[in-house]
């Protein structure tokens, strides 16, 4: 994958937290600047979500832990477990806001 590829699926993944955000109604608030886009809760628990583009991976920062994805045959997958990137940010999205948010 080359930059431009990494840059239209770093893109598409954050248009896609995005719209699904607003389309389940939930109450978070989010602010895409550069390269991060971070998720606020009403608890004040933040999950922040990195483009790293030299390593053509995007890095998920949670109250607890880090994790690092990258591209693999049409998902983000994690680098160390292997869990889908969009399936986890489900299940931490639960964790610090009792609210469901589905993104397949």
């Amino acid at each position: 994958m080359n930059d431009s590829e990494f840059q239209q699926l770093a893109d598409m993944l954050y248009q896609k937290i995005e719209d699904k955000i607003e389309e389940s109604g939930v109450d978070i608030d989010y602010d895409q600047n550069g390269g991060l886009l971070t998720l606020e809760f009403e608890n004040r628990t933040k999950l922040i979500i990195n483009r790293q583009q030299p390593l053509h991976q995007i890095w998920l920062a949670t109250p607890k832990s880090g994790h690092h994805y990258n591209y693999v045959t049409g998902a983000w997958i994690d680098d160390r477990n292997g869990d889908d990137f969009l399936v986890f940010l489900s299940a931490t999205i639960f964790k610090q806001s009792n609210e469901k948010v589905v993104f397949n």
